[in-house]
């Protein structure tokens, strides 16, 4: 037995090599494999919630009147000086469905800019944005072909939101969602203001013609996978608040004045652009 040893051991290196460039090979096929969204989502979401905290604190400092106005280092109209663009690109790539027929967006599908919206019915901060600011951006950039918005139904104060959430989609399944969505946050409505009935009851005040079809499809499993999965998107991206927005993969965070939207769909636009023409 001790004499073949030797020979054998001649006839290994062969066998190394070739189980070397297995190895070799092995990560290589690993690093083809497609990441699956979720993963990604998660990924942008631990950078879009440091970004979000930074615009947070630039926008605290700003209030304070600590700078002249301009957050970031693309203020200045060149999207190439932002070192945040690629994350910006993927976030907006990774979020923005641009389906034709959505009835939970108001837009063209080819719009240079999305705004994602993440919202709760009870959140008195996103009826302030609904009330305040939504309507100015529809005359300012929807209407104009710059934004196209997209509603995200994120419930995070209990069953009466998620209920509110599941009749928002309803309605849209009849081509009512933005006027039950402006319906209820006409005023802050809480609790009760959210039970079924009074929901049947914005619905058809609204517009919603078919209201035993609206019960059946609020209560339906349809409504419940559609509000988880925006729900899911939200938290893989970090999002712990309402209304938290994605302007072109920027995040903005709180019912925000005006000129903060305006800042970041200029930035989004001008970063479509130069995109857009190889920059």
């Amino acid at each position: 037995m001790s004499a073949t040893s030797p020979k054998a051991k001649k006839t290994d290196p062969k066998a190394k090599a070739r189980t070397k460039a297995g190895a070799k090979a092995g990560p290589r096929s690993k690093a083809k494999a497609s990441v699956p969204l979720p993963r990604r989502l998660a990924a942008l979401g631990a950078i879009l919630a440091l970004v979000a905290a930074v615009v947070a604190v630039g926008m605290a400092i700003g209030k304070n009147g600590g700078d002249s106005g301009k957050r970031g280092p693309s203020a200045s109209g060149d999207p190439s000086a932002d070192p945040m663009r690629g994350a910006y690109e993927r976030a907006e790539q990774a979020t923005s469905r641009r389906k034709d027929g959505d009835p939970l967006a108001l837009g063209r599908k080819d719009a240079p800019v999305v705004l994602v919206e993440y919202a709760d019915y009870q959140c008195s901060y996103c009826g302030k944005f609904t009330r305040d600011s939504q309507p100015e951006l529809v005359k300012k950039y929807v209407d104009q072909g710059v934004l196209r918005i997209e509603f995200r139904n994120f419930p995070i104060f209990g069953k009466d939101s998620e209920r509110a959430a599941r009749a928002s989609w309803a309605a849209g399944q009849q081509g009512k969602f933005w006027q039950f969505h402006d319906e209820v946050y006409a005023k802050l409505r809480k609790g009760d203001a959210l039970a079924e009935d009074k929901l049947a009851d914005m619905a058809a005040k609204a517009g919603v013609s078919d209201i035993d079809r609206f019960r059946s499809d609020l209560n339906g499993s349809a409504a419940e996978e559609a509000v988880k999965k925006d729900q899911q998107e939200g938290y893989d991206l970090g999002v712990t608040s309402t209304p938290s927005f994605l302007v072109g993969g920027r995040p903005i965070a709180g019912a925000q004045p005006m000129a903060a939207f305006d800042e970041a769909i200029e930035q989004a636009r001008a970063a479509a652009a130069a995109k857009k023409s190889g920059k």
